[in-house]
């Protein structure tokens, strides 16, 4: 399979609700909106948010989106009145992770690589 292009796709209950969330709330960029739908960047991905949906989040999904900054990331949303679900901390594997949730509870997971993390090293060089 070849693929070209890829995004997520969120059925939200209240699309109106939702596309504020993302675009005020968070601050996304709009990569392009039409008639049922908007699509915003997600740095090197897709969200759309389309449609109208009834079943409400999963607790077996999740959007993690990566930000140079994790604490001022979360001041900036708490400034904006944003609730944090749980705050900052190392995980286990190395990266520093915190939970918010959008309009239907799907769960964000902001992360924050930091700098020895083995993600950060350039695979084009020796170790």
């Amino acid at each position: 399979m070849e693929v070209l292009s890829g995004r997520i796709l969120v059925r939200p209950v209240d699309r109106a609700r939702t596309v504020a969330f993302y675009r005020d709330t968070l601050g996304l960029a709009i990569h392009r909106e039409f008639a049922v739908g908007t699509v915003f960047f997600l740095g090197t991905g897709l969200l759309e948010v389309s449609g109208e949906g009834g079943g409400g989040a999963s607790p077996d999904q999740s959007l993690w989106l990566q930000v140079r900054d994790l604490a001022a990331t979360l001041d900036e949303l708490r400034q904006g009145g944003l609730e944090i679900k749980r705050d900052a901390r190392r995980e286990p594997w190395g990266l520093d992770e915190a939970w918010i949730e959008d309009p239907d509870g799907m769960r964000i997971v902001l992360v924050e690589i930091p700098p020895d993390h083995p993600l950060r090293r350039d695979a084009r060089t020796p170790e």
